[in-house]
């Protein structure tokens, strides 16, 4: 009888959800196109600032294509300027203060190529579109595979809503739409996360291989998986040959295609770094180069003393599962790059959080408001997008142009708090509260 008399209201709530989530999604992406992509043209004709195909994924595909089909040095400063004549439309001037300080180097493994050999051949504006639709289908693959992982068995509803709230956060958005491959790195990781869930670590390891197409972002949790399978070396040993393999393949076939390709590799990093201004952390922005480096130390010591304490953690335990989505959110927070589309990363954790809500909610007062900082941090980007996009219709151009970052406020904030929320969650388990989220039902 009380199921009869709840299905309806349930119903109500998840069109209410679908709803909002559509709302949120569809605003965001108006705020994009219609706000911030005008603002930024707006700036660059009067800064005299080139704008071309601005693809992320340009330079990749130029150089692999050039490599694969020509044996030309993907590093060269001759392959620097053709990257440059269509990512921004005309070869950077140092002589001009308002260019572009990002050269937009290769500025990665040769291997990446084998990644992209598929699509070489094609034009590079057919090659925007195939890639955009797929890293959108990704994103929802990620977004599914996560709640298989985190052992959440959500409704239909539930997961429309989680997939449009994903497709509709900034970072993503700025990803699909700038053909970011960290969002195929995403992909990679938590394909082979759900690989070593699932009982299926070689192809974890090959995944894994695969990741560090980004090294700064594959290598904190391949470094995690590498000890845990140290740990129990007898029973894991399949994840840690099938990464030393993979990634002795990736190399040597690298060096065929271009002999002492590491030392050019390394070299266009350093080169990276200097035009970018030695790129910090979300850390260094949001407090300070020195404080920020001495807080990255210290997480990184506090996440592998967690790590060191779980290692011997089953696959499908939700100890392993907890500390992947723990070591996947502090890479967000202490990389030396503060782009939103890394955010990505950062969507295991918020999943973890909203699923262990209802335990963190009643542990406490102070728990309660860490929980309402962190959703506000989360929620700013779509609340602020609904209302530029609800008084667009009423503001004169120029003003709401002017507007174009408040949706942006909390955007360096968000891996922040996230990632401390979670290291209270983990708090809470370690006090070894009966109610603590390791246990507890999803809200």
């Amino acid at each position: 009888m009380w199921r009869r008399c709840a299905c309806p209201e349930l119903s109500r709530l998840t069109s209410l959800g679908l709803l909002i989530s559509l709302l949120f999604a569809g605003s965001m992406w108006f705020y994009v196109e219609q706000i911030l992509v005008p603002h930024q043209k707006q700036y660059a004709a009067q800064h005299g600032i080139p704008r071309g195909n601005l693809s992320d994924l340009y330079p990749r595909w130029l150089g692999s294509r050039e490599l694969l089909l020509h044996g030309r040095d993907p590093y060269s400063s001759e392959i620097t300027r053709e990257i440059q004549a269509g990512y921004y439309g005309r070869v950077l001037d140092r002589g001009r203060t308002d260019d572009p300080k990002d050269e937009e180097r290769f500025a990665y493994p040769v291997y990446v190529a084998f990644l992209l050999a598929p699509i070489v051949k094609l034009p590079f504006p057919l090659v925007q579109k195939v890639f955009t639709a797929a890293l959108a289908a990704l994103t929802v693959l990620v977004v599914l595979l996560w709640l298989r992982i985190l052992n959440w068995r959500a409704s239909a509803g539930t997961k429309t809503i989680i997939v449009l709230l994903t497709l509709g956060s900034f970072g993503v958005v700025q990803g699909i739409k700038l053909q970011q491959l960290t969002l195929l790195v995403a992909a990679l990781v938590t394909a082979a996360v759900a690989a070593l869930v699932s009982g299926m670590p070689a192809i974890a390891g090959l995944l894994i291989a695969l990741a560090t197409i980004k090294p700064q972002l594959a290598l904190p949790l391949a470094g995690w998986l590498l000890l845990w399978s140290l740990a129990d070396l007898r029973a894991r040993w399949k994840f840690m040959v099938s990464f030393l393999i993979s990634m002795s393949v990736l190399l040597v076939g690298s060096h065929y295609l271009l002999s002492g390709w590491l030392v050019r590799f390394a070299d266009a990093v350093m080169q990276y770094r200097r035009y970018t201004g030695g790129a910090g952390s979300v850390l260094d922005v949001l407090l300070s180069p020195a404080v920020g480096r001495v807080l990255a130390w210290l997480i990184v010591l506090l996440v592998a003393t967690i790590c060191w304490r779980e290692r011997h953690a089953a696959a499908v335990g939700e100890n392993f599962r907890r500390t992947s989505v723990l070591v996947l959110s502090a890479t967000v927070v202490i990389v030396p790059m503060t782009a939103p589309y890394n955010q990505i990363f950062v969507l295991p954790a918020i999943l973890l959080l909203v699923r262990i809500l209802r335990t963190l909610w009643t542990a406490g007062s102070l728990y309660r408001i860490l929980l309402i900082i962190c959703a506000a941090s989360v929620l700013e980007p779509f609340l602020s997008a609904v209302a530029l996009n609800a008084f667009a219709p009423f503001t004169p151009e120029e003003t709401l142009l002017e507007l174009w970052a408040v949706p942006l406020y909390t955007s360096l904030a968000i891996p922040v708090v996230v990632f401390s929320m979670l290291l209270v969650s983990f708090w809470l388990d370690h006090r070894g509260n009966k109610s603590a989220p390791a246990t507890s039902r999803p809200a």
